[in-house]
């Protein structure tokens, strides 16, 4: 009789996960509400942090404004892919089986695509080209069936989805072709890219949720500065321990934390202000420019400055050699300058001293530039104390 009752109370309980996953299954695959971000958004973004660590092994093989423009040219590819699947998910149920089946199968092909970044200007060309199709043709799938529902945001989708076309024909040409007519297909794509996003950026229909978009943008942020201390900590792992490389450990770090503190208590909180004021196309417009646009400087700015600090711990005791120098300047002027030009773009004044901080910091870093490469990094993390010291969020983005 007890063995009868246990299998009537295991059916029965079958039954009830059978009824719930079926009602799992049917509940609309968008949502109404604002949302944080989920576990598989979570990780769908750790790809892209090995997406940054290969773009950072590409330009540290290549330190030259030929490696720069590579570097940037696949960056923007990667950065495109990621926030593409960021605008589709703004809006979308993020704890749908549907939805999460789907990232899951971009997750896989997004890793393929980073696997192949070191190479992607040589034999595994072709390998990126069809990763990075692949990528972003299931992302435009998965935004069509989340919009599909509604009239005005499948307008905007389809007309996204069709001036994209340009784009991924570029991308496709580039990985048939070799030698630099790749690099100019790819940098023809960037620009038939920002035409995209541009021609469609506008329309009504996006439907952006502000908080969750912010936190988006704000996590990858988090990916990029990561990786600095990741390179730091892997060059240091190992090597002998010196008054030097102690030094270059510390400053590398401070240096990081700087940049945190200039954009997630400068520069993150009026942003995510400036957003929700803002409804419809107007909405939709911002966001695009302070987020899609302005957020890729702004963050290629943390993959200069990591290949900078990988040079520094490789040789913590010799000067830095001139790209290291200028990865060193360009990377905290790129973040801390973007920064700044996302505020103005949200309508907030352009801070002078973060300016004048900025070149002063930029021309120092070329003053020591022969010296140890302690006292570039030097420079640096006391320019970032400085600014962090004189910024500070306006009342009504803190309120």
């Amino acid at each position: 009789m007890t063995a009868k009752v246990a299998v009537v109370g295991a059916g029965g309980q079958a039954q009830s996960c059978s009824l719930y996953n079926a009602a799992v299954a049917q509940r609309p695959i968008t949502t109404t509400e604002d949302q944080s971000a989920t576990f598989i958004e979570l990780f769908f973004d750790l790809v892209f942090v090995y997406a940054v660590t290969q773009t950072v092994s590409l330009l540290h093989e290549d330190l030259s404004w030929a490696g720069v423009g590579h570097a940037v040219v696949v960056f923007w590819l990667v950065w495109w892919a990621w926030t593409q699947y960021t605008w589709a998910l703004n809006s979308a149920d993020t704890t749908h089986p549907a939805v999460d089946a789907v990232m899951l199968v971009a997750t896989a092909i997004a890793f393929l695509m980073a696997v192949t970044i070191p190479d992607a200007f040589g034999d595994a060309g072709g390998w990126f080209a069809a990763t990075y199709i692949a990528v972003r043709v299931v992302g435009l799938g998965l935004y069509g069936r989340v919009a599909w529902e509604d009239v005005a945001k499948r307008s905007a989708v389809r007309r996204f989805a069709v001036l994209s076309l340009g784009g991924l024909a570029a991308v496709a040409a580039g990985g048939v072709v070799g030698g630099e007519a790749r690099a100019w297909w790819w940098a023809a794509a960037v620009l038939l890219d920002v035409a995209a996003a541009v021609g469609a950026g506008a329309a009504e229909g996006w439907d952006i949720r502000p908080e969750h978009f912010g936190e988006r943008h704000g996590l990858f942020v988090i990916i990029a500065l990561g990786e600095s201390l990741i390179v730091a900590a892997a060059g240091l792992t190992g090597a002998e321990r010196t008054a030097q490389t102690v030094a270059v450990a510390i400053l590398a770090v401070a240096t990081t934390g700087g940049l945190w503190w200039s954009y997630f208590v400068s520069a993150k909180p009026a942003l995510d202000h400036a957003l929700p004021q803002r409804s419809g196309a107007d909405r939709s417009t911002l966001a695009r420019d302070v987020y899609s646009i302005w957020h890729f400087p702004l963050v290629f700015g943390v993959v200069l400055l990591a290949v900078a600090i990988e040079e520094a711990v490789t040789h913590p005791h010799e000067a830095l050699p001139v790209g290291g120098s200028l990865a060193l300047a360009g990377g905290v002027v790129l973040f801390v300058g973007s920064a700044a030009a996302a505020l103005r773009q949200s309508g907030y004044s352009l801070s002078g001293r973060r300016l004048v901080i900025l070149a002063v910091v930029a021309a120092g870093v070329w003053v020591t530039h022969g010296a140890a490469v302690t006292w570039s990094l030097l420079v640096v993390a006391l320019g970032l104390l400085l600014l962090g010291a004189v910024e500070r969020p306006s009342p009504e983005a803190r309120g």
